[in-house]
Parts: structure tokens; sequence; C-alpha cells
């Protein structure tokens, strides 16, 4: 049941971002497998999937408000964050000497949503 409800909601995702469902996607070329290989392996840090969720919890935030939150200095949040902004997963919006950040696409959360679904399914989740 569980999977179903993840497929609807990736398919949900898909549709609102004006894309074809990957069942009617033709199979991906090499550069495209690459550039995904390139996404994961940006995706494949833990602080950062944290800063995710974090950020999907309350929307926009500040470095400081991050770092408090996760508890990490926020010199190591900025860092992160900074990576995520170079590969356009995150929008940056200074408000005098304060950046905040926030999800510049709702697939990434969607993707974040699904890898939990997963491990929770294949019961790697703890």
């Amino acid at each position: 049941m569980k999977q179903a409800g993840a497929r609807v909601r990736a398919r949900a995702v898909t549709a609102q971002a004006g894309k074809p469902t990957l069942d009617k996607r033709p199979l991906i070329s090499q550069a495209q497998a690459h550039a995904l290989v390139v996404l994961f392996k940006v995706l494949a840090n833990d602080s950062r999937l944290r800063l995710l969720h974090a950020l999907e919890r309350r929307r926009e935030v500040s470095v400081g408000d991050l770092a408090d939150t996760l508890g990490m200095r926020p010199q190591a949040v900025s860092n992160q964050l900074q990576r995520l902004v170079d590969r356009r997963i995150l929008n940056a919006r200074r408000d005098g000497n304060r950046i905040f950040y926030s999800i510049a696409d709702p697939c990434v959360t969607s993707l974040l949503d699904l890898a939990l679904c997963l491990i929770e399914e294949t019961g790697q989740a703890k």
C-alpha cells in the first residue's frame, strides 16, 4: 500500500512540474544518467539531507537558525548550503546581513520523501 501511495505522490509532483511520468519518458540517455549520478552524489551527504528536511519543514530559514536546529556550526551549515545553491537545489535571499535559504524545486522534497519511503519499506529505517 505504501508503495502505491509513493508512486501516486511521485506522479503528482511530476505532473505539477509539467513533466511526463517516468513510464512515459524515453529511456534515459548516457548524459542524463551521468547528470543523475552527479545529483545523487551532491545529495549523498547526511548533513545536506538533514538541511533539506529542515528547510522543507520551515520553508525559508537563515544559516544561524539552521545551525541551531541541526546542532551544527554556522560555517559548516553555510558550506553545505552553498553546495546546494551551486546545484540550483536551493534559493538564497539576502536580507541585510542575513541570508535566507529555501528549496528551489518541489521535486527535491518529493525525492527526499520517496527516499524515506523506500528505506521504510525495505526495513532500512532506524
